[in-house]
């Protein structure tokens, strides 16, 4: 195996911890969505992020501040696009809409990221990638319906459906603006830097929120689901993510999105008591077959 070869195995693996960990957050995240106001959840789960990143990035940071000043806006570009809006905006949208069209909008992140990078020619969008496309949205498709496609026909649009769109739409711009992030940034610095720069936008945000009258008390059992919150999905999907946009690339890393439903499907199974339905099979399959035609035949442009 060269080392091309195993740079890529370990930027997969990366990618997939970092969809499983935000597929543990759709779930985890059931019991305080409905309690805490979204804005409030987006700032409380980032803060709580950055005071765990910070023992690990502070002994570079001094290094790295000359690196961080001279792309200060790029960084505070790809902060806002990601911890900012990306995340604010899905709480924010899962208060007006349902579950079903959030996880069905959010379905069409692969498509959304591909053609942002072919757009900017970041990538070209091989014919294998588009079929590995067209193969594995049937596979999301089936386990977001449950089999029953009339659930999809029978959706009507909510003002959630928006947000959501203007959040899928915020998180392919930084897939593929994070192609030109300075790498002499480690990892660490880099995500600390972001979330340290998207956190004013953020509070901004919250403070509009709690004007209008949007306040919350945390308890107790809420605590668990908040520490998941900012070290798993915040953390180290983040710097999983990042990772892999690195090596492989916006186009074939988005790819692997389509791996949501189908985690959040397998964790609900023993967390939530939910039964393996044949159509969970079904679409794993598709979804299976079309990440590995799109990852194994998509070329960097």
């Amino acid at each position: 195996m060269t080392t091309l070869q195993r740079q890529e195995l370990l930027a997969y693996g990366a990618l997939v911890a970092a969809v499983l960990f935000w597929a543990g957050n759709a779930v985890v995240g059931r019991g305080i969505v409905g309690e805490i106001p979204p804005i409030a959840l987006s700032f409380w789960r980032w803060v709580l992020a950055l005071i765990i990143l910070l023992p690990f990035a502070w002994p570079h940071l001094r290094t790295s501040a000359p690196v961080i000043r001279r792309h200060l806006w790029l960084l505070t570009l790809l902060g806002v696009l990601s911890a900012g809006l990306f995340n604010t905006l899905l709480y924010a949208a899962a208060v007006t809409t349902t579950a079903v069209n959030i996880t069905l909008i959010n379905a069409t992140m692969p498509v959304v990221i591909a053609l942002a990078a072919w757009a900017t020619a970041t990538e070209r969008l091989t014919a294998r990638q588009g079929l590995g496309l067209c193969i594995a949205l049937p596979g999301v498709l089936v386990i977001i319906a449950q089999g029953d496609l009339d659930r999809l026909t029978g959706l009507g649009f909510a003002p959630g459906d928006l947000l959501m769109t203007v959040a899928i739409t915020s998180w392919a711009i930084y897939s593929v603006l994070l192609r030109r992030h300075p790498l002499e940034l480690r990892p660490t610095v880099l995500l600390t830097a972001l979330v340290a720069l998207a956190l004013p936008f953020i509070f901004a945000l919250y403070l509009v929120e709690l004007a209008l009258g949007h306040t919350f008390t945390v308890t107790t059992s809420q605590l668990p689901a908040f520490l998941y919150v900012a070290v798993f999905p915040s953390i180290l999907s983040y710097l999983g993510w990042n990772h892999g946009v690195r090596v492989i690339g916006p186009g074939r890393a988005g790819m692997f999105m389509y791996l949501m439903p189908l985690f959040a499907a397998a964790l609900a199974l023993p967390l939530l008591g939910e039964q393996l339905e044949g159509y969970h099979g079904a679409g794993a399959l598709l979804i299976l077959i079309g990440l590995y035609l799109a990852t194994w035949g998509a070329r960097k442009a």
